[in-house]
Formats: C-alpha cells, sequence, structure tokens
C-alpha cells in the first residue's frame, strides 16, 4: 500500500478522539468499579440448622435411655437448641466471611449518552408547574 493510500496517522496516538458524534449515540468509556461478594446469609443458616439437626439425633441415639423422658421428647428438645444454635453458628459464619471478604477493583465498561446541544437542560421552575400555569 502507499503511502496515498493510507489514512492519515495523528501525530500523538494517544491523545483521545473529540471527532465523536455528539448526536445522542452512546460512548462507551473505561471505569473502575468495586465489586464486593457476599455470601448468601440464607444458605448459612440452613447448613446451620442441618447440621444442629444432625447433632441432635446423634445426642439422642448416643446417650442411653431416661426413665423420666422419651426418646422422642428428648430429641425434640435437642432438636429445638440444635437448630436454633446451628442457625446461629451459620449466621455467624457468614457475618464473618462477610467482613474479611476482599473487595477487588476491576475495569469495566460504562456506556454513556452524551445529550445533543440543541437539547436545551429542563428548568426546575418550569417542570415544577402545574400544566395550568405553563399555558399562560
Amino acid at each position: 500500500m502507499s503511502s496515498a493510500e493510507q489514512p492519515a496517522q495523528p501525530d500523538t496516538p494517544n491523545e483521545p478522539d473529540h471527532t465523536a458524534p455528539e448526536s445522542g449515540e452512546p460512548v462507551v468509556t473505561e471505569t473502575t468499579a468495586l465489586v464486593h461478594r457476599s455470601p448468601r446469609y440464607f444458605n448459612f443458616m440452613l447448613v446451620g440448622a442441618i447440621i444442629g439437626a444432625v447433632v441432635a439425633f446423634v445426642l439422642t441415639v448416643a446417650f442411653p435411655d431416661n426413665p423420666d423422658f422419651g426418646k422422642t421428647q428428648v430429641f425434640g428438645f435437642l432438636l429445638l437448641a440444635g437448630v436454633t444454635f446451628g442457625v446461629a453458628l451459620g449466621s455467624l459464619v457468614a457475618l464473618i466471611l462477610d467482613r474479611v471478604g476482599r473487595s477487588r477493583t476491576v475495569v469495566v465498561d460504562k456506556i454513556v449518552e452524551k445529550a445533543t446541544p440543541a437539547d436545551p437542560a429542563p428548568d426546575a421552575d418550569h417542570s415544577s408547574r402545574s400544566s395550568n400555569e405553563n399555558s399562560e
């Protein structure tokens, strides 16, 4: 390709292109954003409740029978306590992971639509009037 066929190169290639149309077309720019991942609290509480129920079942089966209470009563009381402590412990683990979790900065594309210079900016005085006041 000869030099006459090649398009003209700008003197400074790192300069932004100011020839972009300003007719309301979207412009893509790069910006940074802070991304923070948080745990799903319900999942942690559900796993804690399941672990608490399993622990209640194991404790019910592991200990000998009590003549004052039946196995179902013992299991019910232990289940109530185990699920409660399991949900609390799961919530605490989720909170700790949320606080310790790392936030990271990423580069994202941002689409901005430029307003045309012919479009006037809305005036606060005119927008607050009712339609009857605007007709006067």
